[in-house]
């Protein structure tokens, strides 16, 4: 389910080609002092632009989903970090790859400009159909509602007809109640996807709203959607892990804990954002750790293609999306599963935790996020 192919669309964030090097893609460098621009979603389902100008020391943003805008003045911290003195209070703090990527803190985003997400920016650039047509992806979602987080992989046809299947955490407590399955598998038309006047992004119709496609000429590309980001990657040559992808990342994440969903799919908890740095040894070995040093994930990676509860039998993911590897922990009978994929100076991440086997109405937690390679 391209979390419910019915109204999603697209792959996303799929960076050129599958090396793990810690160059960033040819093509990209211009002066430091230079205006950058990007094109970013986020988890709740926003479309934004974003500028950054080095000489004022300004981020400009719109929202274009929500008609919201501003310019923020930044301060550069210590470890490279923004630190934003936003007016509006909306855009808290940043982490950049000049010219290549951008995470963001954002605390007043979706049609009510009041909740909290995480914002994935890409550098902007022409964009087409034939930019991904024909080719696969691996991608995770990240949203704000029904459990937060999905895995999997997505083919998309050179017509823009796309096959995709997946993995949904939250499915594994709704399954054991009588509800969806954890697994699933759907097609997905993105035959209507039309290029906007200015090239840098494509629309596709969801229903009554749109999806943004967007992206640059060497294949980063991005998808928003009304129900969150997609964040696709290209597929790994091999399922192993590459020791390149081996350092530490700054990352900005989105968590909420004590969440549960009721009628109408309302989902409650307590959301939040935060910094986290991710550190991963050459053999493999992962810890993400807060601001505060506590441990929020820890373990070594396995590929999905090694995993024999996501892969390998009828019903589990067709695709054993080489270049995501997961970590399933279980302590005091809560399971955590991780999932974790590297591209270029990148890690993207995802857990979602919950006691297994569970009870209708157990409360469950999970966080997501974006991790740009310590300059």
């Amino acid at each position: 389910m391209w979390r419910h192919a019915a109204i999603l669309c697209a792959a996303a964030l799929a960076l050129s080609g599958c090396s793990n090097s810690a160059s960033p893609p040819a093509g990209t460098q211009t002066p430091a002092n230079a205006s950058r621009s990007y094109n970013a979603t986020a988890s709740v389902g926003d479309f934004l632009t974003i500028t950054v100008d080095p000489s004022a020391a300004t981020m400009s943003y719109k929202n274009l989903s929500n008609g919201d805008s501003g310019t923020v003045p930044y301060t550069l911290n210590a470890d490279g970090s923004y630190a934003l003195n936003d007016p509006q209070g909306n855009l808290i703090a940043a982490y950049e790859v000049p010219n290549y990527a951008m995470v963001i803190q954002a605390a007043k985003t979706g049609p009510n400009r009041d909740t909290p997400s995480l914002v994935t920016a890409v550098d902007a650039g022409q964009i087409s159909m034939a930019t991904f047509g024909g080719k696969a992806y691996n991608y995770m979602q990240f949203r704000t509602a029904a459990g937060g987080v999905e895995v999997g992989s997505v083919a998309i046809g050179a017509t823009g007809l796309a096959t995709n299947s997946s993995y949904w955490p939250y499915g594994a407590l709704t399954a054991v109640n009588g509800g969806q399955s954890a697994f699933h598998a759907g097609t997905i038309d993105l035959t209507q996807a039309q290029e906007d006047t200015s090239g840098t992004f494509l629309t596709v119709p969801n229903g009554s709203e749109t999806d943004y496609i967007f992206g640059t000429a060497n294949g980063v590309f991005a998808v928003d959607t009304p129900q969150g980001a997609i964040l696709g990657m290209g597929k790994a040559p091999t399922k192993d892990f590459d020791p390149a992808s081996a350092g530490s990342y700054v990352a900005i994440y989105y968590q909420k804990t004590g969440a549960s969903t009721g009628a109408g799919n309302v989902e409650s908890g307590t959301p939040g954002l935060g910094s986290a740095t991710v550190t991963v040894t050459s053999a493999g070995d992962i810890t993400i750790t807060d601001a505060q040093g506590a441990v929020m994930a820890q373990g070594t990676l396995t590929a999905i293609a090694d995993a024999s509860y996501l892969t390998g039998a009828p019903g589990q993911l067709s695709d054993p999306c080489d270049g995501v590897f997961t970590v399933r922990v279980t302590i005091g009978g809560v399971q955590q599963d991780l999932f974790v994929s590297f591209l270029n100076q990148s890690a993207i991440f995802s857990s979602f935790s919950a006691a297994l086997p569970s009870a209708a109405g157990e409360t469950y937690d999970y966080f997501y996020g974006v991790g740009l390679k310590a300059q």
